[in-house]
Order: structure tokens, then C-alpha cells, then sequence
């Protein structure tokens, strides 16, 4: 008998396939309205976020992005609500093209703002975010929306510069903790919320009231969970140590919109211009292209000249210039002109001098610059700075927003070696100061990569003064007919030390501070005369003078006793805001320093202001609870005074307390063997005594957790614990039976029999849902406990 041959399948039809797939069940849609709206609003409050955090960055069409995107989204929020049942073959289709089509736009993008890539990435999100809107059937199609507005709020955070962030933080979270509930019943397949608060129209106005104060979705109950969380996660940020950010090489880098690109150096901005100097051009300074520096309040009739008698520019530091007069009188209006994000504080340094005029400092040979290419691969500079290769470096990265238009000069820490700028070239003067052919104009943001040393006491001391010919030709010159009397004050200031002083730094430490303690306040003088020396002046007429002043007397001091010194100016480190993140820097946090010259170590700088410390800021002052101090610091800025001091001088009070009494204490033990002996008992009860109490801590927070327990689950828990204090202790991966056979040769046949007993009460309520004799359970629970503390086990 022969078997039938097998039948050949045929292969389907176009039309079966078809017809197939149409069999296939539908997704479920989501459908919660409330939920819809909830996330929507989420996807809204992270575009605005974006857009308000670019500061204007982000334009579509000539508009701001949040104008046209989140009418878009809503738009497809809606559209997908109504077509939620529909397969919308068709526009899932065109949805494909668009994104696309938004790919490529990416590309673009991203190719001409390899800089700074956040705001493409970021707009790209929001594109995307507007197609997928219109494609919302599911609730993992929200999902993918809620993930969506928590990126663009985190790209907001992170462009952020300012507080204006935080009132979109704080709606995110009052909009994401009732999302979070809704999807939460959603994954549950529990019906929605809306149709338990608003079930028929016929419902009593009380009973939708009594419904809704008993929802999750309640406002107290949502209210006080926005509270929490904003003081715990306010709580934590402030207290939570920092460790250095920047763990990426793509560093900020943007121009304004309507800056040049990619600026190089020609004959008319190849100088140093600073708008706070008389110009003759009149308003501003040109430079390439039209692009000026900037017109400040100023500039123009009645700004600074560059010589002689004068008033000092209102806004404008006198000190960023190739030459600087320092014969202006005046005060400067505090105006904000730069953001810094750094991985630690310090002076953010801008240029050094090395000829003194009498009346001020200039750069010899200042437009004699030393050109560096872009790296065209790295996008970056790569300078060398004149560090020496044994001293011991960090490297620290900083970033930094120009609010005010500033002068042709890039301010860094010391010894940038790598730069991120917007420009094709870079120029350094024989200084080493950095200077770009285009202007620090409003909104500009570059980065700075520097090589910042420790300052080493030790090494630094024992520095000698075998200095190179090129560093003694430059930097030791004094006016003949100043040095011998200059020479003097400096040595009847050295002589006062306790010890003589050899060291050339512990020199320069000590006139640092000799000086700030001979002159111990800034004071204004009058004009000096046009032959009159501004350190003669200083030191034997006015004994004193304004606040740059002390650098340059310390700067020809230093010089005076064969010390290299020269005169560098630059910003303290700002105010620091510990919600941004950023330090806030104004013009008149501008000042002076001077910088001496050790061999084999290289520059660094000393600040004889009064006020300020001898030692400018830098990385070594910073540490992982920084942004504590700086968090308190910045609270008792808004306290007012009365409040302030009440609690200074409650903490003041405390401390003097606590060391009274432990002096005292320390005293009466120390004073003879009777208070050593009555020392140690007390330190023994006190010990015994803090054990004690630890453990009826311990105790209660056991029993208050067993408390909320079902009574079988006490009882498995009590005995746990019991075995535990034994020394045998149940890991997570064992079963109860796997645990009572590890350790039933530990113990005697009639304790084994009540642990067995127990174990299997548990197994079986807890998965066999049979009930347990718990009053039996009890007893014989007991009766381990009394073995144990006999010692019967």
C-alpha cells in the first residue's frame, strides 16, 4: 500500500496576505483622556524649557521654536485622540517621510554647529516629538512621549544659564507626579481616573467632591508630594559632594547670530582695543567686517584716555589694553559681563604686562603676535604655554559666556593648552596673552582647557634664583632713580619677619602682606602729576592709593630686590550660583595681581589688596562639599542682617559653649591622677550608657517594622532575627528550607524541632495560603528566645 504523496503547498496570494494581516488583533488604545492631555502638557513645558533656556537660540521661520512647535504637538495630540481606533496606514506613512526628512535637517544642522551640539540635538527632539504626536494609539506611544519632555528638560538644565530654568522644573514635576499615577493604573489596567471623579452628570456635586479628595489625584495629596520632593531634592542637592564635571572633549563653543564665522587676523584687528579708552573713531571700536567691540555707557566723549589725567570708564575695565593708564580717578557702575561654569573656582586671568611707564604698564611689541591655526579635526587650539614640565599640574576646564561685549582678549586660568573658539585664528603677544581677531561680543561662549599648578610651598621655597637671561632682561626693570629708595622699603618691611627671610618666595608672601598691613585701605588720591611716579607717590606722598595700585608698588618692590615680577590683570572668581551652577562675574570684580617668577616653577601670583586673600582663588581651595559653602554663603546673602547674626551669634554661642565646657573638662581631668581616674569611669559609663540607648533605638524601629507586619510574617522575622544574633544569618538567595538545612547541625534536636516548626507554619501561609496557629506559634517562639538567653541552643 503506497502512502499519499504530500500535498504541495501553495504559496499565498497577495490578496491572502493582505487579508491576513487585517486578521491580526488590534493594539489597544489608550484611552484616557486625562492622561493624553497630562503628557501633552509635559511635551509643552519641555519645548518652552528649551526654547527659554537657548535665550533665542532656537528660531524656525524667523519665530522662537515654542511658538510654532507647541501648537504643532497639540494639534497632533488632538488628532491622534480622534483617530486613536484607526490603523492611519496613511499617515504613518507620511510620518516616516517627515522624520526622514528631519534626519537630514539634523545633519545639517549638526555639521554647521560642530561646536555645540546640544541645541541641534535638542531641536531634532522636538521635530520628532511633533510627528510622533500625531501617531499616539498606545500607552507606550506616551511613554515615549513623557521620555521625550524629560530630555528636553535636561538639555534645558543643561544650557541654562540662569535661574529662569527653575519655574519650568518646578511645573515639569507638579504635571509629571499625576502622569506618573495615571500611567501607573494604566499599566495596571485599572479604569481611568476620569471616570471614577466624573462618572454621570445625574452624580450629587457632594459625592464628585468626597471622590476627588479621596483620589490619588487629589490636590493636597499631590501638594504635599511636590513639597517633599522639592525640599528633599533641594535637601540633597545641597549637601551632595561635586565632583569634576566636563567628562566629554565636545566643549560649549557659539557665536551670536550675526557674528562673523570664522574670523582670522588682517592689519585693521590685528591691535588690542578696549572700548572704555578714548577712541578716535568716536563710538566703538571697528572691527573686521563692521563687528564691534561694543558701545558701552562710556565709550566716547568723557571715556578713559589712554594717557594723562582722566575719568575711568563706566563699565569697562581700564586694564584690558596693551597699555594702561592708571592715572584715571572714578568708580565703576556693576554691570554682569560673564558667565563662568568651571570644575573649580579661580582668577580667570586675562593678560600680564612687563614695561612700567610710571603711571601704568604696557606690553612691549603688543602686536607682535604669535598666530595659532584651528585644529581643522579637533575643532580646537592647541597651545603651548611656558610652564615648566616638572611641575605638578590639574587640569581644569572652564567655560565662558559673555553677557557684556568685552575687548579682543580671551580670558582663561593660567596656562590654557587647549582653546575651543569660534574663530579661525588665535593670537598671542610676547606676554603669552591670548587675543582673537574678533571681539568678546554680547552672547559668545568659548571654552578654555588649562594646565593650573600646585602651588607646592615646599618646592617653590626651595626655588633658588638661577634665572634665565630672557626672564631677568624683562622682568627686573626698575627706573633708576626709584630702585634705591624702593629697595629700601622693601627691606625694612622684610626685616620685621621673626626670622631672616631667604626664600624669594616667602619674600614675595611677606611684602604681599606687609603692604596690605602698612596700607591697610584702598583711598583716593588726587591726579598725578605728568612727571610724578605713581610707586613714589604711592609709597612716601600719599601713602596709599587706589586698588591697583598695591600691584604695581608690589610688582617694582619685587623687582627692586631682584625678584622677576610683572603686573597681570583679570577677574575674581564672581559670585557663584549654586542652582546654575555658574560663577557670575562683573566688571568690578576686575583688579590686578602680580606675578613673580620662580626657576624651575614658573609665574604665580600674589594679590596685596586689602580685602582679598595674598594667594588668588584656585582649584586647591575647592573641594567635593564646595557647593555647600557656596550654598550657605549664598542664603546669608538674601538673610537679612537682624535674622543673619541671630544665628552667627547663636552658632557663635554654641561653639563657645561646647569649648568652655570641654576645656573645663579637659582641666579637671588633666590636673591629677583623681580626675584621670574619674575621667576614664565616665568615659566608660558614657560608652556603656551611648550602647544602651543605641540599642533600644535599634530595638524600637525593629518592633515598629515587625508591627506592620501579618502576625506569621512577625513571628518568621522575630525568629531571623534570634538566629542572627546567633552568628547565622539567612541570605536573600536562600529558601527557607535551603536556610533551616545550612544550619540544622548548629543546634540541639528539640530547638531544631521549634525552628522547624516554625519554617514550616511560614512556607506554608506564605505560599500555600493555609492559616497558621499564631497563638501556638507564639509559645513556642518564647520558649527559643529562653533557650537562647540561657545559652541552650
Amino acid at each position: 500500500m503506497t502512502s499519499p504523496s504530500p500535498q504541495r503547498l501553495k504559496p499565498k496570494s497577495f490578496a491572502d496576505l493582505v487579508a491576513q494581516f487585517r486578521n491580526f488583533p488590534k493594539p489597544q488604545s489608550e484611552d484616557s483622556a486625562l492622561l493624553r492631555a497630562l503628557v501633552q502638557l509635559l511635551v509643552v513645558v519641555g519645548i518652552i524649557a528649551t526654547d527659554v533656556a537657548s535665550e533665542g537660540n532656537m528660531i524656525w521661520f524667523g519665530w522662537p521654536i515654542s511658538v510654532l512647535a507647541v501648537p504643532l504637538t497639540l494639534l497632533g495630540g488632538v488628532w491622534s485622540w480622534q483617530n486613536r481606533q484607526k490603523a492611519n496606514v496613511g499617515a504613518k506613512f507620511f510620518i516616516a517621510i517627515g522624520m526622514l526628512g528631519m534626519l537630514l535637517l539634523f545633519f545639517r544642522n549638526l555639521y554647521a554647529n560642530l561646536n555645540d551640539t546640544r541645541l541641534v540635538l535638542a531641536e531634532l527632539l522636538i521635530q520628532l516629538q511633533i510627528l510622533h504626536s500625531f501617531d499616539l494609539p498606545r500607552r507606550k506611544d506616551l511613554g515615549y512621549s513623557m521620555v521625550i519632555g524629560l530630555i528636553l528638560l535636561g538639555v534645558a538644565g543643561t544650557v541654562s544659564q540662569t535661574l529662569t530654568f527653575a519655574p519650568w522644573l518646578i511645573l515639569f514635576l507638579a504635571i509629571a507626579l499625576p502622569v506618573l499615577v495615571l500611567d501607573y493604573r494604566s499599566r495596571l489596567g485599572l479604569a481611568g481616573l476620569e471616570t471614577i471623579l466624573w462618572p454621570q452628570r445625574s452624580s450629587s456635586r457632594k459625592g464628585r467632591a468626597d471622590l476627588l479628595k479621596n483620589s490619588p489625584l487629589s490636590p493636597k495629596r499631590l501638594g504635599a508630594i511636590l513639597g517633599i520632593t522639592l525640599v528633599l531634592g533641594l535637601g540633597l542637592f545641597s549637601i551632595m559632594p561635586r565632583f569634576p564635571g566636563y567628562q566629554l572633549s565636545t566643549l560649549p563653543v557659539s557665536l551670536p547670530a550675526d557674528a562673523p564665522e570664522n574670523e582670522r587676523f588682517s592689519p585693521t584687528n590685528l591691535s588690542l582695543v578696549n572700548p572704555g579708552y578714548e577712541n578716535p573713531g568716536g563710538e566703538g571700536s571697528e572691527n573686521t567686517d563692521g563687528a564691534t567691540f561694543g558701545n558701552s555707557p562710556g565709550t566716547g566723549e568723557g571715556s578713559s584716555p589712554s594717557e594723562g589725567q582722566g575719568e575711568l570708564d563706566k563699565t569697562q575695565y581700564y586694564g584690558f589694553n596693551s597699555k594702561i593708564n592708571q592715572n584715571l580717578r572714578g568708580e565703576m557702575e556693576k554691570v554682569l559681563v560673564m558667565r563662568v561654569r568651571s570644575q573649580a573656582p579661580g582668577f580667570w586671568r586675562v593678560m600680564s604686562f612687563d614695561r612700567y611707564t610710571g603711571q601704568g604698564w604696557e606690553v612691549t611689541n603688543a602686536d607682535d603676535l604669535q598666530l595659532t591655526e584651528r585644529s581643522r579635526w579637533a575643532g580646537r587650539f592647541f597651545l603651548t604655554p611656558f610652564i615648566p614640565n616638572q611641575v605638578e599640574k590639574k587640569r581644569i576646564i572652564q567655560s565662558y559666556t559673555a553677557v557684556l561685549s568685552l575687548p579682543n582678549i580671551v580670558p582663561a586660568m593660567q596656562y590654557p593648552t587647549e582653546l575651543y573658539f569660534p574663530t579661525a585664528e588665535i593670537g598671542q603677544d610676547p606676554e603669552g596673552n591670548l587675543r582673537s581677531p574678533l571681539g568678546l561680543l554680547e552672547g559668545l561662549t568659548y571654552t578654555a582647557v588649562s594646565k593650573v599648578p600646585y602651588r607646592n610651598r615646599t618646592q617653590l621655597a626651595a626655588a633658588g634664583t638661577d634665572y634665565p637671561p630672557f626672564i631677568t632682561e624683562k622682568y627686573l626693570d626698575v627706573p633708576p632713580a626709584l630702585k634705591a629708595e624702593v629697595q629700601a622699603v622693601a627691606e625694612e618691611i622684610l626685616s620685621q619677619a621673626n626670622s631672616p627671610i631667604t626664600s624669594p618666595y616667602e619674600k614675595a608672601l611677606y611684602l604681599a602682606q606687609g603692604l596690605k598691613q602698612r596700607f591697610p585701605q584702598a583711598q583716593e588720591i588726587p591726579f598725578f602729576a605728568e612727571d610724578e611716579d605713581l610707586v613714589e607717590a604711592f609709597l612716601f606722598k600719599y601713602k596709599g592709593g587706589y586698588a591697583d595700585h598695591y600691584a604695581t608698588v608690589l610688582t617694582i618692590m619685587l623687582r627692586s630686590i631682584g625678584i622677576p615680577a610683572r603686573f597681570a590683570t583679570g577677574f575674581d572668581q564672581g559670585d557663584f550660583n549654586p542652582f546654575t551652577g555658574y560663577y557670575l562675574v562683573h566688571n568690578t570684580d576686575a583688579h590686578a595681581v602680580t606675578e613673580a617668577y620662580f626657576p624651575g616653577q614658573g609665574w604665580f601670583a600674589f594679590n596685596p589688596l586689602p580685602g582679598y586673600e595674598v594667594v588668588p582663588p584656585s582649584f586647591e581651595d575647592s573641594g567635593a562639599f564646595g557647593v555647600l559653602r557656596s550654598f550657605w554663603r549664598w542664603v546669608a546673602g538674601w538673610v537679612p542682617s537682624p535674622i543673619l547674626g541671630f544665628f552667627e551669634g547663636l552658632w557663635f554661642t554654641t561653639l563657645k559653649i561646647l569649648g568652655y565646657v570641654v576645656s573645663r573638662l579637659w582641666g579637671f581631668v588633666s590636673s591629677g591622677l583623681v580626675g584621670a581616674v574619674t575621667g576614664a569611669i565616665a568615659v566608660v559609663i558614657a560608652s556603656m550608657g551611648g550602647w544602651f540607648v543605641i540599642k533600644q533605638i535599634r530595638s524600637w524601629f525593629q518592633r515598629r517594622r515587625f508591627a506592620q507586619l501579618p502576625m506569621m510574617e512577625q513571628l518568621y522575622q522575630q525568629m531571623l532575627l534570634l538566629l542572627q544574633n546567633k552568628g547565622h544569618q539567612k541570605q536573600r538567595t536562600q529558601t527557607p528550607w535551603e536556610f533551616l538545612r545550612a544550619i540544622q547541625q548548629q543546634y540541639r534536636p528539640e530547638t531544631l524541632e521549634i525552628l522547624t516548626e516554625l519554617t514550616e507554619a511560614y512556607v506554608n501561609w506564605r505560599y500555600g495560603e493555609q492559616p497558621a496557629n499564631t497563638d501556638y506559634l507564639k509559645q513556642q517562639l518564647k520558649r527559643l528566645q529562653r533557650s537562647f538567653y540561657r545559652g541552650r541552643s
